[in-house]
């Protein structure tokens, strides 16, 4: 995932260094929630459950291995994604780069891991545009 501009200053200036170590050295190019391997792509079925092409089995969303039930028809509804990893704050603080905060993960369990903070930060902005619009425009009719 990309820095944004406005908060590339939050990260030492040697973080790519530091993310690629935590990535690929440390978790060997998997993520460390569901195990799906880097650069590749997968199929899925959307609800955390993916094919492992190296081990010849579906994982779920914690890379355990699971059995569909017999009769399932996944051809319908699987998916493919291009997995990516991306260095995640466990803690959500960029100043602490600590390699017990730092995770390797991919998009799917990096974005379940920072839901509470999204929803956390939009309410904030929500609330802030409703406090400037009662502040400046008067109250909502």
């Amino acid at each position: 995932m990309q820095i944004r501009p406005e908060h590339r200053f939050f990260y030492p200036i040697d973080w790519p260094q530091l993310s690629a170590v935590i990535r690929f050295d440390r978790a060997r190019g998997r993520c460390e929630g569901c195990r799906r391997p880097h650069g590749r792509l997968v199929y899925h079925l959307g609800d955390g459950r993916w094919w492992d092409a190296g081990a010849g089995t579906w994982r779920d969303g914690r890379g355990r291995r699971v059995r569909l039930a017999r009769g399932q028809d996944v051809l319908g509804i699987v998916r493919t994604t291009h997995v990516v990893l991306a260095t995640a704050h466990r803690n959500h603080d960029t100043a602490d780069n600590d390699p017990a905060n730092l995770a390797a993960w991919c998009q799917r369990c990096h974005i379940t891991h920072d839901r509470p903070e999204h929803q956390r930060r939009r309410w904030r902005t929500l609330f802030r545009r409703k406090a400037a619009g009662d502040l400046f425009g008067g109250p909502y009719a």
